[in-house]
């Protein structure tokens, strides 16, 4: 498969969402309550300056930007419930350049009708990519290993789900993954050919469950597990659990634990795993 059967998905998800927010608006005004809109931002930052310091150390900052929002449609049987995260940050040590330490993109878009049944019917699409180039910064080299859309994972998926999305929710179906490259092919390219593919499509299964819990009166927890195997090889599952525990001191300053757990050999075969705990400002613009 060439490019231009993969920016044909890309084109076909993004109508997708777009049809079916415009599907939605045109009801008629008494229902305009229906849509929901949320929305956080948040800017996180971790500084140590050190002058004339003789105990040894260099001094440090570490900053992040963080952005929740959500569009949720619900009224008779359907609901229709559209999640974006995007995060980015940076840190410097002693004289060294600013690195990149966050940079993600992830747009999700669930639309289930409801039966009346155990479970609810769905269908989902989702975006996972970076916001900015990546880097490995392992070496002096500073070698770019990824770009916005580069690579980019496309997944749609089709089954049933089960829960209440605001507490537990979770769902199960078959589904595709697309993986879009334009430059850094070793995401898309299968070293048995000669080709160099930039495009690749999978089939398999996937399984996405959502908790948020009230652990005190000003501490929240949510978590977002992700897993996605292929038919071809169900032994092997791609793993993404998402942790975060939310301490509120007021109304705008919160203390951030990130825990992030990736599993995803066609990246690397070791467990990835990324932790940050800060403290920050946040907004609720919704």
């Amino acid at each position: 498969m060439n490019f231009n059967y993969s920016k044909l998905i890309t084109i076909v998800s993004i109508t997708l969402l777009i049809y079916c927010t415009n599907l939605f608006a045109q009801t008629d005004t008494s229902k305009h309550s229906a849509w929901k809109p949320s929305g956080v931002a948040g800017f996180n930052v971790n500084q140590m300056a050190l002058t004339n310091w003789s105990q040894g150390g260099e001094s440090s900052i570490v900053w992040s930007i963080i952005g929740n929002f959500g569009l949720k449609y619900q009224a008779d049987s359907i609901v229709f419930d559209n999640r974006l995260k995007a995060t980015f940050g940076m840190s410097k040590q002693g004289t060294n350049n600013f690195i990149n330490n966050d940079n993600e993109f992830y747009l999700e878009d669930v639309l289930a009708y409801k039966f009346g049944w155990a479970v609810d019917p769905f269908f989902s699409n989702s975006v996972k990519t970076v916001l900015a180039n990546g880097y490995d910064y392992k070496d002096s080299l500073h070698k770019q290993i990824s770009a916005f859309f580069d690579p980019a994972y496309i997944t749609q998926s089709l089954g049933f789900s089960y829960g209440n999305a605001s507490k537990f929710a979770t769902r199960l179906g078959i589904a595709l993954q697309e993986i879009i490259t334009q430059k850094f092919h070793n995401y898309s390219d299968d070293p048995k050919t000669s080709k160099i593919e930039t495009f690749k499509l999978e089939t398999g299964i996937e399984s996405v469950s959502d908790l948020t819990m009230k652990l005190d009166e000003n501490l929240l927890y949510s978590t977002k597990l992700r897993l996605f195997t292929r038919f071809k090889n169900l032994d092997v599952w791609d793993v993404r659990w998402d942790n975060m525990i939310t301490a509120k001191i007021n109304k705008y300053l919160n203390v951030n634990l990130n825990i992030l757990v990736v599993h995803q050999i066609d990246q690397t075969l070791k467990t990835q795993v990324k932790e940050a705990l800060q403290i920050g400002l946040t907004y609720n613009l919704f």
